[in-house]
């Protein structure tokens, strides 16, 4: 693994030792890669190569001639991918570098002074590498990108199947909450079928739908134009085109899951118990077609489950962002915290706090978190608590930030630890906060009175 930079006392002051002599460094392009050795490994030690498969097996062979054991490339787009897992898979320590934190510290740029600067730097261990998952759960990480996006265009697709059906004057998302459920397809597809009564179309509701049929059968009377049915019938078999996507996208993401569960399965686990409050992923329209739960205890040897907010599709991202051995890669959970972006950048100047602001960037992780925050505004329980708390007194942007930072810290320190969640190490018990609050205001009107208070018990429920 590449060494962090070394600052060593002289007698001229603090220097800069060189603690990764063989690295290189690599400028990575669409169509061009500059990779820049030693200039004691080879006459010619800032070439230029191109980016075919080909190139890439004649870059790391030149590599390993030239004795180099590490590696510093820029993140650029999605170029960098195929030469990184090359290098990794030949057995190259790889550190993938954010281009933003060499940015101005390169002359007049060109793709040879940038290649060299990456080298000069990585040998004097001034750059920072990137998280990068395990290989497995990069595999997962894609195809869990790709049902995101598969799940966005089939929400897109219903929104035109709403829209054509609203042109037509049937308004059959006013009776029904989902026109995606048991209830809306049947009447959809009776419609694409060639019924056109109300009365019929309104009898294929679910019984347990809420709505009065005869409600139902006044949305269903509308403008039946060929144009828009047409429209409809196309949107529909999109829709079902997508639903059949995500079906097969699922079966091969349990797929991967089950390879990488044999890889990095542990001993000495206690046996899996599932939560209480567990639904069954079979019953729930669209969400994925296998035990989430299972798979993410197998993965990192705690049911996560137990923490309130996470559901099936929020565990699932996180299983293919992070992989398994993640805490080890990151000291501890205020570093991890930090690169999810839910932590204040605090910035201090003249000995005073100028910002403190949370930076503008995105993180698929911190996404997440945010998410389960955000699903904990209703929640009784102590994370609901504690973000109801933080609105109050900052905001709900603050409530949200404060209360996913909290959420990771837990799920951090669950999985590195190998812990159970702990509600009562959450936070103070509301109950104790009343107390508290009932006890301050006590003493503020005794302090303005200046008369001795009696308050009963009965006030704190």
């Amino acid at each position: 693994m590449a060494k962090k930079a070394k600052k060593v006392k002289t007698a001229k002051g603090a220097e800069l030792r060189i603690v990764n002599p063989d690295a290189a460094g690599i400028d990575i392009a669409d169509g061009i890669m500059q990779v820049c050795v030693p200039a004691d490994r080879s006459k010619d030690n800032n070439r230029a190569f191109g980016a075919y498969t080909s190139d890439l097996h004649a870059i790391s062979a030149w590599l390993r001639e030239c004795g180099i054991k590490t590696v510093a490339m820029e993140s650029t787009g999605v170029y960098w991918i195929p030469l990184f897992c090359r290098l990794q898979e030949d057995g190259m320590d790889v550190v993938l570098t954010n281009a933003r934190d060499v940015k101005n510290i390169t002359e007049r740029k060109t793709d040879e002074s940038d290649a060299e600067w990456l080298m000069l730097l990585h040998q004097y261990g001034l750059l920072k590498a990137s998280f990068q998952p395990h290989n497995d759960a990069k595999r997962m990480r894609t195809l869990t990108r790709h049902r995101d996006t598969l799940s966005r265009e089939a929400s897109s697709i219903v929104l035109r199947m709403q829209k054509a059906m609203q042109q037509m004057n049937i308004k059959l998302t006013l009776v029904l909450s989902d026109i995606t459920g048991k209830s809306g397809i049947r009447i959809i597809e009776a419609i694409l079928a060639g019924e056109r009564d109300p009365k019929k179309l309104a009898d294929l509701a679910d019984i347990q739908c809420k709505t009065p049929k005869e409600e139902i059968a006044k949305a269903l009377e509308g403008n039946w134009e060929e144009d828009l049915l047409f429209v409809l019938r196309q949107n529909y078999d999109t829709f079902k085109h997508f639903c059949a996507q995500l079906d097969r996208c699922d079966t091969e993401l349990e797929k991967l899951m089950e390879n990488y569960r044999t890889e990095v399965a542990g001993t000495g686990r206690p046996s899996y118990s599932p939560t209480k409050k567990r639904c069954d992923y079979h019953k729930r329209k669209r969400n994925v077609g296998f035990d989430v739960e299972r798979k993410a205890y197998d993965m990192w040897g705690v049911n996560v489950f137990e923490i309130p907010g996470i559901s099936h599709l929020t565990a699932l991202g996180l299983m293919s962002e992070l992989g398994h051995d993640f805490t080890r890669k990151f000291p501890s959970s205020k570093q991890f915290c930090c690169w999810c972006n839910i932590a204040p950048n605090t910035k201090i100047s003249g000995g005073k706090r100028i910002s403190s602001h949370v930076p503008h960037r995105r993180n698929n992780v911190g996404l997440i978190f945010r998410s389960i925050a955000s699903s904990l505004a209703n929640a009784k329980n102590q994370l609901g608590n504690f973000y109801r708390r933080i609105r109050s007194r900052a905001g709900g942007k603050a409530a949200v930030i404060a209360t996913a930072h909290k959420v990771a810290e837990i799920f951090f320190a669950m999985v590195a630890n190998q812990t159970t969640y702990n509600p009562e190490k959450v936070g103070i018990d509301e109950k104790v906060l009343l107390e508290k609050r009932i006890a301050r205001y006590k003493r503020e009107l005794e302090r303005i009175t200046g008369m001795h208070i009696e308050i009963g018990n009965a006030c704190v429920p």
